[in-house]
């Protein structure tokens, strides 16, 4: 049966997204040496395709028990990366999905269809299929097909001097190839897009001197391979990972990319803002921005749309946007030098260094505070955005952050923010903490008097010398590791896997206590959440005391939005 694209399979897409980028976001930031060598391109893609997942999962939300709709889903998606586009490559993907939807996101779509189409054989068979489909709540191989092209046409219309070698070539190539695939399947499609994209990406070294002379491929390219690599996953379960025709891409370090040569200096600033204004204003606002810099890129429509465009005189940039609407959001970036954020007052002194962690629970949160810590309070099953990171780390306000993300599901959302971080002047070191417990073991060793290095290996070290458990309550059944749960079970996780399946909670904690102080143990925390009674507490304090010697047991409240409990042994 031919697979078809629907809301959830969006939604999986940009989950799927984000993980794959934040993978490859390192290595894309190396090899990024187009329009600009400032090597964040991979973290600008992160950035913004993680507002486009953030735009599907509140559209899910809205319409919760019910589902949303592929049109809904679409321009969800393509609203979030619209307002939430980072640098010049997150700037064409938001247009590339906004291309997306505005082929599956309903009547429009197929109007653009129509325009776009001039093989009036073809069009009359692809508009049947767009009429059939783009109005369900799916859409079918020859549906996704038109979406990639006009995806790829309306990257190349947003850009004002399109270059050959770039994202733009990839998107093209992708759209081509799943044009030639001629099928109903959207899996089928999604791979050829994908392959047509990979042999694309490893052309653009010869086509933009640039990249030849560096020995990279575009970094913007790779990072839609990797974009489309997760949509074929979304759709059919296969997994993909594009080597360049070399066997892998080159890393060029920062060091490297200044001496790479260049066609000229190149502007000094990068600007970018969010504008609401008429379609007329911006086209001014094109010609005008054309003529004070380079790399411009102006995406969006139904009065709001992102500009990016990099220039010598930032300020007549904003000015730009103020006479054509109402520019808001607007990011000034120094290149070399970091973000330049004006204020009408003096900044004050920064401290020399913080500590931002991510908690899980009020009573966790005030433990952290007290231990001089910016907290970023999190929920169950709500992680926080970088953004959130980032702005916690700013609220620190030192020359030195130390971020513990306390769950593995952060790292590549906090890696993001640590990087978005740097970029603006603050060295920050990212300490992998899996568990709130081990970010305890950290913050206990943490010595502000220390050199920087000195300190985050200490804290890295008693962060890796913790195991960390946790106690929660199934919701359905399920397999695990340790067996076949049901609903209502409580499970004992180590390290992150189910360990143990019992029915009461003082029973599984023993247990997973015994099983993690096997191996030997000096000290045991317990963060207990706010249903777990003080007995509960208690009896395992005797179990430790009375099974093992010169072990010490700690206790803390983990309060309101805390797991049922955690443990950690050092």
């Amino acid at each position: 049966m031919p697979q078809n694209l629907d809301a959830v399979a969006v939604r999986a897409w940009c989950r799927l997204a984000l993980d794959a980028l934040g993978r490859a976001r390192e290595e894309i930031d190396s090899i990024n040496v187009y329009p600009v060598a400032d090597g964040d391109t991979g973290t600008n893609l992160y950035l913004t395709v993680e507002s486009a997942s953030q735009a599907v999962d509140a559209a899910f939300t809205g319409h919760d028990p019910a589902l949303p709709s592929l049109a809904e889903t679409v321009r969800a998606m393509a609203h979030g990366a619209l307002i939430g586009a980072r640098g010049n490559s997150g700037t064409i993907l938001s247009q590339l999905f906004r291309g997306m939807a505005q082929i599956l996101g309903g009547p429009e779509g197929d109007e653009r269809a129509e325009t776009h189409d001039t093989d009036h054989t073809a069009h009359a068979d692809q508009t049947a299929h767009t009429d059939q489909t783009a109005h369900a709540d799916h859409a079918d191989g020859h549906v996704l097909e038109l979406a990639l092209r006009r995806a790829a046409e309306s990257a190349y219309e947003a850009v004002a001097h399109p270059v050959e070698g770039t994202v733009l070539t990839v998107a093209t190539a992708a759209a081509k190839a799943a044009g030639a695939a001629g099928s109903t399947d959207c899996g089928t499609v999604a791979r050829a897009a994908y392959d047509g994209a990979c042999v694309a990406l490893d052309a653009t070294p010869g086509q933009l001197a640039v990249l030849g002379r560096a020995g990279v491929v575009d970094a913007g390219g790779r990072g839609l391979v990797a974009v489309l690599g997760a949509l074929v996953r979304a759709l059919s379960g296969e997994t993909l990972s594009h080597k360049a025709a070399d066997g892998g891409h080159a890393r060029v370090e920062a060091a490297e990319c200044e001496e790479l040569p260049t066609d000229g200096g190149g502007p000094a600033f990068e600007v970018i803002y969010l504008l609401e204004a008429d379609d007329r204003a911006v086209a001014r606002l094109r010609a005008r921005l054309d003529r004070l810099g380079d790399s411009l890129v102006v995406v969006g429509g139904d009065g709001l749309w992102n500009v990016h465009v990099h220039v010598d005189d930032a300020g007549a940039a904003v000015e730009a946007g103020v006479e054509a609407g109402r520019p808001h959001r607007i990011r000034i970036t120094h290149f070399g030098v970091g973000d330049a954020h004006t204020t009408a007052q003096p900044p004050r002194e920064r401290t020399q260094r913080a500590i931002v962690a991510v908690v899980p629970g009020e009573g966790l949160a005030g433990l952290y505070a007290e231990a001089g810590a910016t907290t970023v309070p999190t929920r169950v099953g709500e992680p926080p955005a970088s953004g959130e990171l980032v702005d916690a780390i700013r609220r620190a306000h030192a020359r030195e952050v130390v971020l513990l993300p306390n769950d593995a599901e952060l790292r590549h959302t906090a890696a993001a923010a640590a990087e978005q971080a740097r970029t603006e002047g603050v060295r920050v070191a990212l300490i992998p903490t899996r568990s709130a417990v081990q970010g305890i073991a950290a913050l206990a060793v943490h010595a502000p008097d220390r050199r920087f290095d000195e300190d985050v290996v200490a804290m890295t070290s008693a962060a890796g010398a913790t195991r960390y458990g946790e106690l929660a309550v199934a919701e359905r059944q399920s397999w695990t590791m340790a067996g076949i749960c049901q609903a209502g079970d409580v499970l004992g996780l180590i390290d992150g896997d189910v360990a143990v399946i019992g029915s009461e909670v003082a029973p599984t904690a023993a247990s997973v206590l015994d099983r993690m102080l096997s191996a030997g143990g000096e000290m045991v925390t317990l963060v207990l959440g706010e249903s777990v009674p003080d007995a509960v507490a208690e009896r395992l304090e005797k179990h430790v005391r009375d099974t093992y010697l010169a072990v010490d047991t700690v206790v803390y409240r983990g309060g309101r939005q805390s797991a049922l409990m955690l443990i950690g042994v050092e």
